[in-house]
Order: structure tokens, then sequence, then C-alpha cells
């Protein structure tokens, strides 16, 4: 909700609509699933105002830079997906891995002295920088000059990402448009910028397993660490209607009868739930405290609003647990990470949200568009009210 003190542009009816992109790792594929469906209904579909962190940040900032119509770029954005392996992420080689295991154990023995290695991830994802450099094709400054062309040509109206600064523990949203203000927020605020390759991969830069990113200030990572409102950056920038596209499933709470690992939970799920909570979750509470505020503001007269207004929101969310599904796929990640993770007993429990985030693999991706696809014909009657500005009275909670 937006309150009485900020300055957000005046939006019309043709662009107060908001795409939001969490986070999610491998999961983000699914987003792709359920988009390419929707833009194949609505070809001339337009995204003036689209936001990500995380890997949800690859999706939008790809989506924000692309000047052909959504079909096509969808259908591209898809074939990238769909080429990406393990390797392209994160290098998996023995080499590799090996001396990344060796460095941290290394610092942890030496007790931080002098002589201890430098480490920062887990994983070297210098991988990931070279295929996002080939697929958004920066400019030398490493600017991805397909944005400001969009905004120029009133095609975008903005496009902000979400980091965590490592330095200051706020999260800082990056964005890019025409005649925004900067607002700030207690632990957030905003930054006007031209977005870079950098500032993708400080968003994707999973806490621990993907090393931090320098920008202006700090060290940045994930975008999902403290993001407790993902869908506070589209408010902001003058969304009345936002499109939010989760990658968590929603239980019916049966998972606290039967547990997921018959022992001791093993590393894996506890990290997996530490996951859950900083990339899955917060898209739910938002949806949650939004939805009261609608309503409280629906009762009140304009004049005891105090600035706030209603903001219509649909949530869409995978029909099963990508978690579970991660684990049909595990057998054909390359031998050495996999014997890895399965040190960390990724065969122990039987969802593993952490192992989801990781697997970069052509057929898990392919199953996840699959799903996304299924999901947008069951939610094509929701998307299509708040499409066409009658969602008023519907609920904004589903799937």
């Amino acid at each position: 909700m937006t309150g009485p003190e900020e300055t957000v542009p005046a939006a019309t009816a043709e662009d107060d609509l908001a795409l939001v992109l969490v986070g999610g790792g491998a999961r983000a594929a699914y987003q792709v699933g359920f988009l390419r469906a929707l833009a194949t209904r609505y070809p001339d579909l337009k995204l003036p105002i689209i936001t990500g962190s995380s890997a949800g940040a690859i999706n939008a900032v790809f989506l924000a830079a692309q000047v052909n119509p959504l079909t096509e770029a969808l259908d591209r954005l898809a074939d990238l997906w769909l080429s990406q392996r393990v390797d392209q992420v994160f290098r998996v080689d023995s080499r590799s891995l090996v001396s990344q295991v060796l460095r941290w154990g290394m610092t942890l023995i030496s007790g931080g002295g002098s002589l201890a290695p430098s480490v920062q991830g887990l994983l070297d994802t210098s991988p990931l920088r070279v295929f996002l450099e080939q697929s958004l094709t920066p400019t030398e400054s490493g600017e991805i000059a397909g944005i400001a062309r969009n905004i120029a040509a009133r095609r975008l109206r903005a496009l902000a990402i979400t980091t965590s600064c490592y330095d200051s523990g706020r999260s800082v949203i990056w964005v890019q448009g025409a005649n925004i203000e900067n607002w700030e927020r207690p632990n957030r605020c905003s930054r006007h910028t031209h977005i870079t390759i950098d500032h993708v991969m400080a968003s994707s830069a999973i806490p621990f397993f993907f090393p931090a990113i320098k920008l202006d200030d700090g060290w940045y990572g994930d975008g999902s660490i403290r993001m407790m409102a993902p869908c506070s950056p589209a408010i902001h920038l003058g969304a009345r209607r936002i499109l939010a596209i989760s990658n968590h499933h929603q239980t019916d709470g049966s998972e606290e009868v039967n547990p997921t690992s018959a022992t001791y939970p093993p590393p894996a799920q506890i990290a997996g739930r530490l996951v859950q909570s900083m990339f899955l979750d917060d898209l739910d509470r938002d949806e949650w405290n939004l939805k009261r505020l609608n309503r409280l503001t629906r009762q009140l007269p304009a004049s005891q609003c105090e600035g706030l207004r209603p903001v219509e929101l649909v949530v869409v969310r995978p029909s099963c647990d990508l978690g579970r599904l991660a684990h049909e796929f595990e057998p054909r990640l390359p031998a050495l990470f996999r014997h890895m993770t399965r040190g960390l007993g990724s065969r122990k429990t039987n969802s593993s949200a952490l192992l989801s985030l990781l697997m970069f693999q052509k057929d898990y991706v392919e199953r996840l568009m699959e799903i996304g696809k299924d999901d947008a014909d069951r939610n094509a009657d929701r998307v299509a009210r708040l499409l066409e500005g009658t969602n008023s009275q519907q609920p904004t909670s589903g799937g």
C-alpha cells in the first residue's frame, strides 16, 4: 500500500498493470511456462511495470529489455531456459568443487588467521555471468540497453529489481524508469540507476552458495533475503493491478502431520526450510496483508484512508510441490555435485527446496514450464478479471 508521504507517478488504466516475479532459483522456469501460456491468450498484452528478485530478476530484466512482441520474447526466454545446464550457472567440474570445499574447510579450521584463504560463495558462478552477457547483450559499461529503449518508446514504464545489502542489512530496490522518485521505508529503500549485469548477478546471488557482488557502495546478495513485501516496489511505481507469480505450492497443512523425513532432519531439509522462508513465503504474507488493507480502504470514506488505495492482486502458485518434484530428476545431476548434495542429506527428505533451487537442467526445467502452462489454464478466469479490470470483488488468493 502506498502512504500519503509518497510521490507516485500518475498511472492510467493502460499502464497501471505490474508483473511481479519472485525468486526461487531454477524454479523460476515455472514463471516462463505460465507467461508463455498467458501471452498466447493475450498476444497484445503490455507489461508497463515489471519487478523481480533473485532468479525472478533474470526473467524480469530479460522481458524489460525485449523490443519484440511478448510472445516472441517469451519463446526466446523459454529457449534460453531449456538450453540451460547446471554447468552454465556454476562450475561443477571436480577441480572447482573440490577447491571450493577445501578453501572453506581451511578457513573454518584456521580460526580466521592471516593464512586463511579468501572465500566467497561455495560455488563459482562465473558461467552465469557469461550466460547473462550472451543473453542480455549489455553495452561496454554493462548497461542493458534494451531497457532504456523501451522506456523511451513508452513500452515500459519502470523496471525494479531487488537486492540485499550485506553491509547495511537493508533491501535495496534498483529502479530504472522515467520520472521515478526514490522512496525509503524501514529496512528498505530504492535507488534510481541503469540496470546492469552486476545488478542481476547480485539479485540472484543465493546466500553462501553464490558469491556477493560489489555494487556502488557495498556488497550485495540475493534480493529475497529481507524483502518482506515483494509487491511493494510495484505499488510504489504506481501499480493498481498486480499479477504475481509465486514458485511456492500452497499446501493444506497436511505436511504438519506427515513428516518429510523419518529420521533426525538432515542439513538439506533444514537448509530447505531456511530457503523457503527467504525465497518462497514472503509473497504469501504480502498477499494476506494487502487483502486486509483492500477490505479496509473499501469500507472507509476516502477522507479517512490516509492516502491508501486499493490494489488488485492475483497471485498464481504451482499446483504441485516443486521441491518434491526435484527428487525425480536428482539422479541426472552432475556426478560430483550430486554426491555432495547427497552428503547433505538430500535423499533423506522427500521435499528439498534447496535442491530445487539449484537444479538447472533441461528435464526439470521442461517439467516446470509444463506445470506453468497448465496452471495458466486453471487460473485463466482469475487472470482475465484482473487484466480486464473487473477483479475488484474477487478474492486475491488462489491456487
